[in-house]
């Protein structure tokens, strides 16, 4: 049988204690599930004193399939057990576990994941290694914010297919991990700007940035952040340029922080498996709806498009 072990870590300002009884209280995952940003209705049921031994915590839905998961072992503050049985898109059973320590005048949390996959199925093990991964990496910065701040800055709207263009833009195009895609990004629509501005051009269109493709093995990102052009402007020679015709494209919004856009992308990528929507091989993109320094950080607008055939 084809195995995996995935784990990831954070460092939360809590104690270890404060910590344990949020994420032992299965009355409380749906606040920072990283799964159900995708489907905020699929059902959720919770039997049994939700932060002691034997809770169970099921879900049932459309796109994040069924399942459910049972606490094992609780020793508060440092450990916490729970297994995991998958029920659809297929059956399988895994050891789900949290390891609390102190760390800073805080709390470093790790996720593990362990179990294996059907043989049939031995392709998947790799991508279930990175997409688990990056789910946990979502769900623990909710975590972190929720615990530190008492409340998530990210709600994600699924808006439907739309048709969407045509549109133009020039911009910078960077290539980078993901770990800096933030600064990097910024650096981009900096530059960009400054020289749109230089040549007269309206800025009025718009920001965005198109993902031309996008490694989740190795993290590495090839994108161009810039201006949406007017219809009748000329784009500078020393700027990167894209566009698209009109076409249909899955639309989901965000309202909240940057650093929590993956719940759009993820939730995309979850419903586009579900319905077998087909991508379009001209790179998804995301448009910046409001500036993030004139607005409240849970009114930050991102619309996130995926083109379709």
């Amino acid at each position: 049988m084809p195995k995996y072990h995935v784990y990831r870590s954070i460092e939360i300002d809590a104690s270890p204690e404060e910590v344990f009884d949020v994420v032992a209280d299965f009355s409380k995952w749906t606040t920072w599930s990283p799964w159900l940003c995708a489907e905020p209705d699929a059902e959720v049921t919770v039997t049994g004193d939700p932060s002691s031994l034997d809770a169970a915590y099921s879900w049932k839905g459309e796109v994040v399939g069924q399942g459910e998961m049972e606490h094992k072992k609780l020793e508060r503050g440092t450990l916490i057990e729970n297994e995991l049985r998958f029920i659809k898109p297929f059956k399988s059973r895994s050891d789900v576990w949290f390891d609390l320590e102190p760390a800073a005048g805080g709390t470093k949390i790790t996720w593990h994941m362990r179990g294996s996959l059907p043989w049939f199925l031995f392709w998947m093990t790799s991508m279930m290694e990175v997409y688990i991964g990056m789910d946990y990496e979502r769900g623990l910065r909710m975590l972190k914010e929720w615990i530190e701040t008492g409340e998530i800055l990210s709600r994600t709207v699924n808006k439907g297919i739309q048709s969407v263009g045509p549109i133009r833009m020039a911009g910078i195009r960077k290539t980078c991990n993901l770990k800096e895609i933030g600064p990097q990004m910024e650096s981009a629509l900096c530059e960009a700007a400054e020289k749109i501005n230089q040549h007269g051009i309206s800025t009025d269109e718009g920001v965005m940035t198109v993902y031309h493709t996008a490694n989740l093995k190795t993290g590495v990102f090839d994108f161009t952040s810039g201006i949406i052009l007017p219809d009748s402007a000329e784009p500078p020679a020393d700027l990167s340029t894209w566009s698209i015709p009109t076409m249909k494209a899955l639309c989901l919004e965000h309202h909240g922080n940057y650093e929590h856009l993956g719940n759009a992308w993820s939730s995309a990528h979850q419903i586009a498996r579900y319905r077998k929507y087909k991508q379009a091989k001209v790179g998804t993109f995301e448009i910046y709806r409001n500036d993030p320094e004139q607005t409240p950080p849970a009114e930050i607008h991102t619309d996130v498009y995926m083109p379709l055939r």
